[in-house]
Order: structure tokens, then C-alpha cells, then sequence
């Protein structure tokens, strides 16, 4: 109904203007991890953040363009790796050069700890999310997820598992990055969004919700 006024709208302009992207109070930084595996998605070890990027667009290319088979592709790389190091250390033996120096533990095994913690953390606040909210206690988030996860269905029919993870691995890569750098404009406008969903589900309520008939509360008599 035009013209209604309701009495949180002031309160939401007040409060997006100064909160955060889904409510999070520590900086992003934290929000990730605060270790090894934060540094490399906000690139502050650019070297690492480069490498792991290449890579992943290399594995993505042979798998997806040229098509290479993985048992196929980990054999010709395993090939390949025995063969320089092998290569290598005789060249080292017949002209007395400094023989090569592979280390013991190739894979730091807290980056693969830091990452497992990371991802079960989030995947288990997720989680509780989408079932505090099918269990009616966020309709607004309710609606988005289904709305969400219909899209991302849509999309998955036209890529394939492989696209959709190298896709995601992109994302991590740069969104969070981009957004540290432009925080305050899409906080800002993050903000502006969040604000008028709120205000259109709060009209949607009180024309459409509020008039559905209810029958009435029976008291539970306590013996």
C-alpha cells in the first residue's frame, strides 16, 4: 500500500550504512582463516597466490581442452618429474656440480590442515543456515537460497563439474581480493540492497502474509 510507513525503515537506513557484508564483524582477513590460506586469496604472497593460479589453469586446460585422460595425465607427469630429477643427478655425478636438494615433506601438512579446518567450518555454519531457515526461522534467506540453488542448477546443465570448479576456484581467487579493495563501496551498496529487500518483504507481509486466517492458539493445560 502507498504511503504506509513502517517503523524499522529508519533503523535499516541507519544500519546499512554502517554494517558489514553479511553482517561479519572481524576484517576479512579473519573472516578467511587469518593463516597461509588467507594470504593467498587476498594475494598477499603474490608469488604463491601466481603460482597456484597457473596451475590450476594448466590442470583446467589439459582436462577440459586438450581432453587428457587423469590416470594418463599423473603417469606422463610422474614420467616426466622422475626423469629430470634422474637426469639431473647424473649430470651432478659426471661433472662434480652440487647435487639437487629435494626435500623430504613435499606438502606442508598444516596448509592442507588450515585448508580442511577452513572449509569444514564454513561448510557447517552453511549448512545450519539453510536448515534454520527451511525450519521457517529466515524466510527472507529461505527464498534466496531456494532462488540460489535453482539458478546454480540451471547453470550446471551447461557446464561441466570440471568448468563449475575451476569457475569457483576463480572466484576464490579474485572476490575476495576485489572486494578488500572496494569494501566500503560494496558494503555501501550491499547495504542499499539488503535494506529495500527488507522493506518490499515487510509490504509483501502486511498486504499478503498478515491476512492469511489463522485458527486460534489453544493453551497446553500443565498438569
Amino acid at each position: 500500500m502507498p504511503g504506509l510507513v513502517y517503523s524499522s525503515d529508519s533503523d535499516d537506513i541507519y544500519g546499512a550504512s554502517h554494517s558489514r557484508l553479511f553482517g561479519r564483524e572481524r576484517p576479512i582477513h579473519q573472516v578467511l582463516g587469518g593463516g597461509k590460506v588467507a594470504d593467498v586469496l587476498l594475494w598477499r604472497n603474490r608469488n604463491v597466490s601466481a603460482a597456484l593460479l597457473g596451475v590450476m589453469t594448466v590442470i583446467w586446460f589439459l582436462f577440459e581442452v586438450v581432453e587428457y585422460n587423469f590416470v594418463t595425465l599423473l603417469c606422463h607427469a610422474s614420467i616426466t618429474t622422475m626423469l629430470v630429477i634422474f637426469i639431473w643427478r647424473m649430470i651432478t655425478e659426471i661433472f662434480k656440480l652440487k647435487p639437487p636438494r629435494i626435500p623430504k615433506v613435499i606438502l606442508d601438512e598444516s596448509t592442507f590442515r588450515n585448508v580442511a579446518s577452513m572449509v569444514h567450518k564454513k561448510l557447517n555454519r552453511f549448512l545450519a543456515k539453510l536448515i534454520d531457515s527451511a525450519c521457517g526461522k529466515d524466510l527472507p534467506f529461505f527464498i534466496l537460497a531456494i532462488f540460489s540453488l535453482y539458478i546454480l542448477s540451471v547453470i550446471g546443465t551447461y557446464f561441466s563439474f570440471l568448468n563449475l570448479l575451476y569457475l569457483g576456484f576463480l572466484c576464490l581467487e579474485t572476490l575476495p581480493v576485489l572486494y578488500e579493495k572496494f569494501e566500503e563501496d560494496v558494503d555501501h551498496l550491499a547495504g542499499k540492497v539488503t535494506r529495500e529487500l527488507k522493506r518490499s518483504y515487510r509490504k509483501f507481509e502486511a498486504q499478503f502474509l498478515n491476512k492469511i486466517p489463522r485458527g486460534p492458539v489453544k493453551d497446553k493445560k500443565i498438569r
